[in-house]
């Protein structure tokens, strides 16, 4: 491994919260503008929380099923340097999102069991096809829902040649992230209920650990 593997600390509400997570050494921070989400900001928050943000850190904001109204609207008013779409958008409504905000976005593919490499193949190279916004794949779990399951999916359905472009998620914590680091070599990791100590609640201890693992991963795959 020579790349060192990004890591983006999701769900942040809290200004103690940003600040932990910028000390502990996080290179993306992720604010959830769904409403029906326990770690739902409202864009005037996410603002105030931004000026915390030092300059080379990136700030993403989790959209789902957002009109490009709508997602111009709060990128306005909490001017995040990325989108992440992660509800049932279409290729199109994400694109015309990401237009309207003028910013780069990442795609959330909720992986279900039925998948197979070629699908995620397929998806990445579709998004890729259709904008020049789109800067990558993020795999989480399929569930029920939209995003913060807490679960794993099978990482043996990430084609070898995909995985250095994506971002895993779903159901990473400190005690299995370095397997992941190790066995997929991502390009990025992904938590968010793998550093609360309450849903929605973050804990600065949990986000030292986890961004520890990672670094302690790739240590010893050198």
């Amino acid at each position: 491994m020579t790349e060192q593997t990004r890591i983006k600390l999701c769900g942040l509400s809290r200004p103690e919260d940003v600040r932990a997570a910028v000390e502990a050494g996080a290179d993306a921070l992720g604010f959830v503008f769904y409403d029906k989400s326990a770690r739902y900001v409202a864009p005037d928050v996410a603002a105030q929380l931004l000026k915390q943000v030092p300059p080379f850190v990136t700030t993403v904001g989790l959209f789902v099923n957002a009109s490009p109204e709508e997602v111009a609207r709060i990128v306005k008013l909490a001017p995040v340097k990325m989108l992440q779409f992660h509800g049932d958008e279409t290729i199109e409504e994400c694109c015309r999102a990401a237009e309207s905000a003028n910013r780069p976005f990442i795609r959330a593919l909720r992986v279900k069991p039925d998948m197979s490499a070629a699908d995620l193949l397929k998806c990445e190279q579709d998004y890729r096809a259709a904008s020049p916004l789109f800067a990558g794949l993020l795999l989480d779990t399929w569930v029920d829902a939209y995003g913060g399951s807490g679960k794993v999916f099978d990482w043996s359905l990430i084609p070898e040649e995909l995985a250095p472009r994506v971002v895993l998620s779903g159901g990473l914590s400190a005690q299995n992230v370095a397997e992941a680091v190790l066995r997929i070599h991502p390009y990025a990791v992904d938590v968010s209920s793998g550093i609360e100590r309450a849903k929605g609640i973050k804990d600065g201890a949990l986000m030292r650990d986890f961004i520890h693992a990672v670094r302690k991963a790739e240590a010893t795959d050198r």
